[in-house]
């Protein structure tokens, strides 16, 4: 479905400056890097905090793209049509609200703290037998996704499911008339992005806002914040509220699990039972929501006790692992729909590390679209993303291998099903190459990934890339207009790896990279990282690695200045670029004051370019050392004014660390350096910011014994049982990272929601931890040894350290696996 740019130019109440023909507009675009369909796409120049789209017009036009919507009038664009507004997100918002205004269908709005995604798409897994449904993509519930997700819908659409989340006050009224939902679900009410609210209550009101026209509203009467608040929000619609309490229109009269499953006797109309193959509070609460909605949409019982027996886990993230032969491996097994392919694609462009790219695609069922139509569409799409090479499988997908020859240009292969694939495993030659699996659940591509995923230690560090990429952005709003940013992915990235991170950092446009040694950043080139890369610790050896692969050295001493002068003017290397070190206290690396007169003489006639002037915080975290980080701050301001004086022209300053980006914003400069940061860690404890622990380090339990009073664990007999002691023997020790002074039940490892202390002294590979009285513990069972659930911090502090170490010192043994909600 698709409008003329007259219509959109009159729905957003903008003005046509440059109007050339009457393109029909099928996609929005806000991020160049997800450009698919440049002819028939809308770019709407938003923006943001730390970034302006107008950037990218130019770019986008070279690439094909003829339509935009800005809220300043442009240079002249040849063949485009620009439309000038006064703001391009209200003009995004608009236009999808005057898209949702078209549409007369039952339309299920979902807001609240948390399970929103979830209720989602077990909605969708529950009704999508009876329905041609539309849904917000993942979660896409923002001020920007949102419009994105109804633009979605067309004409063939029977039922559509968004949600809608907000962090602060006014941002719901504005998404209201884009869903302008006939049914609302309010899942519940807690703490998560409360910052915005100054209360409860306040954020309760605030996301009713969602509902002020809906029909009926579905919520747990057990929250009294979610009742009072619905009671003072005067709505119209009707309520149809479950829970354990009289008035509740949904009566929940037992719960009961036994064996992984939760059978709930209910109240309605009649009293019914309904059983999930769930245990945990939070999928019995989004079950509960989910039989609400179906028995509002009119579904027999029968069909609802059935079909709740069904439902699967939801796949909430795409896993980026190590694969067989040097591939990695995205896998997205969980769905196939255009949407979540898209999105799946932009995660596949984002790896650099592999020249070659592969996707193993399931058919598209149930998509509504007539075949041919929908092939077509995948085919360009695998083309627009630069896929070399399509395994598909399915009959579906093999009887359209025509529309694939025709619109993709790479290589593709056809099976029938998973079985013949397998068969053919050898011929396909999987190696160094980046493999996405996506299909639908019913083709149980599981077998897939176990195959082409390399066998891994079962002691496994995830990576939320997600809380990374939010990290860097809350850091980003600290800065002043202009200040650019290094990341710091020394030490194998602070233990999250190289390449994996510095791939996300380039993907959302880093400046520059940060590493220790040459032979880091050598790694971050053959990964395909582009972006300029400062080497801290420069070695005579490595000059050659410098040069050949574009890696700029730190200068901070005058025995390395003239060795590597002479080395460049031998070499023939005019102009190389460098960074110079000063000491200004912290009595590491760095030309210190005494020295700087001689350094004015030195770098005039020097072989180099100095591309920046940098030193280093020593306590930019402590408030008692402000003082003397002031003293810092002065120091490094004369002696790179002088510097800069004796060169003649203009260069990098940058001094701040992540704490001082919080604590010192005066003195940031020209540039930051954000390091630890990045990885969720605030070394400040300041309330500014809303830090995510990146990293999850997991392992199993090998084993569990009951060893009986007088009896002794672990080596030199430190560790004594008593009568009742249970322990578990799980798979990490110290050559994992796991550090000896952990032992003896000073740290302690989560399971099944219990703290579990150490017993007896930490071995190589394994550890010991005393269960007794937790219960529900089996062999093979997941163990967090730090997470959400148990903080590196809390490590740190048990082990008497710093975070720093605690996330380094994980062994390279331990597999990565790097995962996107």
């Amino acid at each position: 479905m698709g409008y003329s740019i007259q219509y959109i130019t009159g729905a957003i109440g903008g003005t046509l400056r440059q109007g050339h023909g009457d393109t029909t507009i099928e996609h929005l675009l806000l991020d160049s890097r997800r450009l698919i369909f440049p002819a028939t796409s809308l770019f709407f120049a938003v923006k943001g905090p730390r970034r302006d789209g107008s950037r990218f017009i130019k770019e986008l036009y070279k690439r094909g793209v003829r339509n935009f919507v800005v809220a300043q009038h442009l240079p002249d664009l040849p063949g485009a049509n620009v439309i000038v507004v006064p703001d391009t997100l209200t003009a995004l918002q608009q236009l999808a609200a005057a898209h949702r205004r078209h549409f007369n269908l039952p339309v299920i709005g979902i807001t609240g703290s948390n399970g929103k995604t979830i209720i989602k798409e077990w909605l969708n897994q529950l009704l999508e037998e009876d329905h041609q449904i539309v849904r917000s993509p993942k979660s896409y519930n923002s001020q920007t996704g949102v419009p994105l997700s109804v633009w979605q819908l067309e004409p063939r659409h029977q039922l559509a499911i968004f949600e809608a989340g907000i962090s602060r006050k006014g941002e719901m009224v504005r998404l209201e008339p884009i869903i302008h939902p006939t049914i609302g679900v309010f899942t519940n009410l807690g703490e998560a992005h409360s910052e915005g609210f100054a209360s409860l209550a306040e954020k309760a009101a605030e996301k009713l806002k969602l509902f002020v026209h809906a029909e009926v509203l579905v919520y747990c009467s057990d929250q009294p914040d979610i009742v009072n608040a619905i009671g003072a929000a005067g709505l119209s619609a009707k309520v149809f509220s479950w829970g354990r309490g009289e008035g509740a229109a949904l009566r929940i009269l037992s719960i009961e699990k036994i064996a992984g499953w939760t059978t709930m006797v209910i109240k309605g109309a009649a009293e019914f039972s309904v059983s999930i193959p769930f245990t945990d509070p939070a999928s019995i609460e989004n079950a509960l929501h989910c039989v609400a909605v179906q028995l509002v949409l009119g579904q027999p019982v029968d069909k609802i006790r059935t079909r709740m027996a069904l439902l699967a886990p939801i796949a909430m993230r795409l896993e980026l692992k190590s694969g067989i032969n040097h591939c990695s491996i995205i896998n997205d097994s969980y769905s196939a729909d255009l949407n979540s392919l898209s999105i799946a694609l932009d995660f596949l462009s984002q790896q650099q590390q592999h020249q070659r790219r592969t996707v193993i695609l399931s058919d598209f069922l149930e998509s509504g679209r007539e075949e041919n139509e929908l092939y077509t569409t995948i085919a360009q799409t695998l083309g627009q993303k630069q896929v070399d090479r399509l395994i598909g499988i399915g009959a579906r997908i093999g009887a359209h291998a025509t529309a694939f020859g025709e619109w993709f240009p790479g290589e593709s292969i056809f099976y029938p099903d998973v079985a013949t694939f397998l068969s053919d495993l050898h011929q396909l030659h999987f190696r160094d190459e980046t493999i996405l699996i996506k299909g639908a659940r019913i083709f149980e591509f599981e077998e897939i990934d176990r195959v082409l995923t390399a066998q891994i230690h079962q002691t496994v560090m995830e990576v939320d890339l997600n809380a990374m990429a939010d990290n860097l952005r809350q850091f980003r709003q600290l800065l002043a207009p202009g200040t650019r940013m290094m990341a710091m992915v020394k030490a194998f990235g602070y233990g999250s790896g190289s390449f994996e991170i510095a791939n996300l950092l380039q993907f959302h446009g880093i400046d520059w990279l940060g590493v220790a040694y040459a032979d880091e950043g050598v790694v971050l080139r053959k990964g395909g990282i582009r972006v300029p890369i400062m080497v801290m610790n420069t070695e005579n050896s490595s000059f050659h690695l410098l040069a050949e692969y574009n890696l700029e050295p730190v200068i901070y001493s005058f025995s390395l200045l003239r060795t590597f002068d002479r080395w460049l003017k031998k070499e023939g290397i005019p102009a190389f670029p460098v960074h110079i070190e000063l000491e200004t206290g912290m009595n590491r690396l760095g030309f210190p004051p005494e020295e700087v007169d001689l350094l004015l003489e030195a770098l005039p006639t020097a072989a180099f370019k100095v591309l920046s002037v940098f030193s280093h915080f020593a306590a930019s975290e402590e408030a008692q050392q402000d003082a003397f980080t002031r003293h810092q701050g002065e120091v490094y301001t004369n002696t790179a004014r002088r510097i800069g004086t004796a060169l003649g022209y203009s260069f990098i300053r940058h001094l701040a660390n992540s704490a001082g980006i919080i604590r010192h914003p005066g003195l940031q400069l020209d540039m930051v350096r954000l390091g630890i940061g990045l990885y969720g860690i605030d070394t400040v404890g300041s309330d500014r910011l809303q830090l995510r622990e990146v990293s999850t380090l997991k392992t199993t339990i090998a084993q569990i014994k009951h060893p009986g009073a007088g009896n002794t664990i672990g080596y030199n007999r430190r560790g004594m049982a008593t009568a009742t002691t249970v322990i578990a023997t799980v798979r990490i020790g110290y050559a994992d990272g796991y550090s000896r002074s952990l032992g003896n039940g000073v740290g302690k490892m989560w399971i099944n929601g219990h703290l579990a202390p150490t017993i007896g002294v930490i071995s190589m590979d394994m550890t010991m931890i005393d269960i007794t009285g937790i219960p529900d513990v089996k062999e093979g069972d997941e163990v967090v040894v730090f997470g959400k659930q148990l903080s590196v911090r809390q490590l740190a502090e048990w082990s008497q350290t710093i975070p720093y170490e605690i996330l380094t010192s994980v062994s390279q043994r331990v597999k990565r696996v790097y995962f996107e909600e």
